[in-house]
């Protein structure tokens, strides 16, 4: 947890808006779709795991947006890009997911996306009807890249954390969940907007913040036999998970 807090306070943003990619989804679900479904005039939301509020800043319009990060760089981020979108139904605040200081049986909506949850926390946090709309990163993610390197986030996890998330889910008292395994082909447009990507995201070195250097021969060899007329493929796999209380 040192480590994911060093990392994310360090980078300071989640804006990949300078990385060039073209992405194919081979799965029929959309993140941003489903909360555009969730999220009206009336609705009180939490946004989990905000980074610099890139994604929540383009959130439909409510009665009241919560939105939350545990690191101090990505919340002080999160409030200039407030400032500049003249939101008036949005706050961003500094909270630790494991502990969350929220009021109970609040919120219509909970969103997160690729962050560490605790869904019991989440389950008391939410109105009875209220659901939770969940994304994250899973284990065989770039595994190709990751196979060649011989490390890389979730690499060595016995169990992948999208079955993790689903049975905390369940066992919190969840019900009608759904998890969505997600397939997207993601063509990076050159190798520096490929090293970019591996700089910026934990895909490689994982949460080490002392070490990100990245073996430049390895992934040049990786970068031969996944270049396409579209760009350097990265084969992503993600999951969400959508759940009513």
């Amino acid at each position: 947890m040192n480590n994911e807090y060093s990392f994310y306070d360090n980078l300071k943003n989640w804006d990949f808006s300078d990385i060039k990619c073209e992405e194919e989804s081979l799965t029929n679900w959309d993140f941003d779709e489903e909360i555009k479904k969730l999220i009206n005039e009336n609705s009180v939301v939490l946004d989990l795991g905000t980074g610099g509020g890139e994604c929540v800043l383009n959130y439909p319009f409510a009665k009241e947006i919560i939105a939350t990060d545990f690191s101090n760089g990505m919340i002080e981020t999160a409030k200039r890009n407030l400032e500049k979108s003249g939101r008036l139904d949005l706050s961003f605040k500094v909270m630790d997911n494991l502990s969350m200081n929220v009021l109970d049986n609040y919120f219509d909506v909970v969103t997160a996306r690729n962050t560490v949850t605790d869904m019991r926390q989440i389950y008391k946090c939410l109105k009875d009807n209220g659901v939770l709309l969940l994304s994250g990163v899973d284990k065989l993610d770039c595994w190709d890249l990751k196979r060649r390197f011989g490390k890389g986030q979730g690499f060595f996890d016995s169990k992948p954390i999208s079955l993790i998330d689903y049975e905390n889910a369940l066992d919190a008292g969840f019900r009608n969940v759904e998890l969505i395994f997600l397939h997207v082909r993601k063509y990076y447009k050159t190798f520096d907007d490929l090293l970019a990507l591996l700089y910026k995201t934990p895909i490689l070195n994982d949460f080490d913040a002392i070490n990100r250097n990245i073996d430049l021969d390895l992934l040049n060899k990786y970068v031969d036999s996944h270049t396409y007329e579209k760009g350097i493929l990265l084969v992503r796999r993600y999951y969400g998970i959508v759940a009513k209380k």
